[in-house]
């Protein structure tokens, strides 16, 4: 059974992070031209790559703060753009988008980096991907962390967006209506207002909204990975998982409810359980210094239980 650890946090003012190095690379396969960015050096600390979520999104929305700058002051931390998302867009005609295909792209940049063992974060729907990765090559994974990840199967998710946000789901059926003839805006628009459920502050949601960007979305890959991975079902491989494994949720995510993420800690032997009691769907954009200190935690720890985090004091929320 997994052991809670409630994490409680308010966003701390916003502080540069220190310098770090920082390298753009890219990776040659017969697929796919793999993009990646690395920040941090490799040393005697575990290094992370993180898995960004969509399908169909590069990892742009994970770099809306600093925090992954600042993991990198201990280790070298990883992210990169799936195949035919982002910069990863030279892709093979007619290239598979199945599971098969993430994982080897997965271990493709690791084996280009020479990283042997490594830290494998994913992130809502890269989470799917890190518990594929993590059930074909356990030599290489050191931890495994979920965050506000999706099922182990598309069909077991706690979806729970529709009952929660009828009106925003009403206003995006209207809006792509009225955008029929321009598929792509249409898409574009939708994005944008899914985002805008995915927080438990009306304040960060409109921060995060306004200064987004383009988040390098492609419906054309999010379709084709969602109906290559629609019957895929790892379940039955998370009670093999043999290495410390983290399992983290916003309490307040109703894109992934974290009954999702429960479920599965309890069927990962030893797995730990950590609820950001004032997040949605990204703690680490709602709740970045309890998310970074709940990493490191975990990440420097010998032991497969966290230590319980003490409650900070508030501090007035930043953008």
């Amino acid at each position: 059974m997994p052991k809670s650890l409630l994490a409680l946090t308010i966003l701390m003012p916003g502080l540069l992070s220190a310098q770090v190095p920082h390298r753009l690379g890219s990776v040659h396969t017969p697929d796919v031209d793999l993009s990646y960015e690395t920040f941090g050096s490799q040393g005697a600390e575990i290094p992370l790559i993180a898995v960004n979520g969509g399908p169909g999104l590069s990892h742009a929305y994970m770099m809306q703060n600093d925090l992954w700058q600042r993991a990198a002051a201990h280790r070298l931390i990883v992210l990169y753009d799936q195949r035919g998302t982002g910069a990863s867009k030279q892709v093979r005609p007619n290239a598979p988008q199945g599971m098969s295909a993430q994982v080897a792209d997965l271990d493709a940049i690791r084996s280009a980096l020479s990283l042997d063992r490594i830290a494998v974060l994913g992130d809502s729907y890269g989470g799917m991907i890190a518990m594929a990765y993590a059930a074909a090559h356990p030599e290489h994974v050191a931890r495994l962390i979920l965050s506000d990840s999706a099922a182990p199967s598309w069909k077991t998710m706690v979806h729970l967006l529709p009952q929660v946000f009828p009106d925003r789901e009403e206003q995006g059926d209207t809006e792509a209506k009225s955008l029929a003839a321009n598929p792509e805006g249409a898409a574009q628009a939708g994005l944008v207002n899914h985002m805008r459920m995915m927080f438990y502050s009306p304040e960060m949601r409109d921060a995060y909204v306004s200064h987004m960007g383009d988040l390098g979305f492609v419906p054309a890959v999010g379709r084709a990975v969602q109906q290559a991975t629609e019957n895929l079902d790892l379940t039955a491989k998370l009670a093999g998982f043999r290495f410390p494994t983290l399992v983290m949720t916003g309490r307040y995510d109703m894109n992934v409810a974290p009954l999702t993420a429960w479920r599965m800690a309890h069927a990962i032997p030893g797995a730990q359980m950590v609820f950001f009691e004032k997040s949605g769907h990204l703690p680490a954009y709602e709740e970045p210094e309890t998310y970074l200190k709940v990493l490191e935690t975990f990440l420097a720890s010998e032991r497969t239980t966290l230590p319980k985090a003490k409650h900070p004091k508030a501090s007035k929320p930043s953008g």
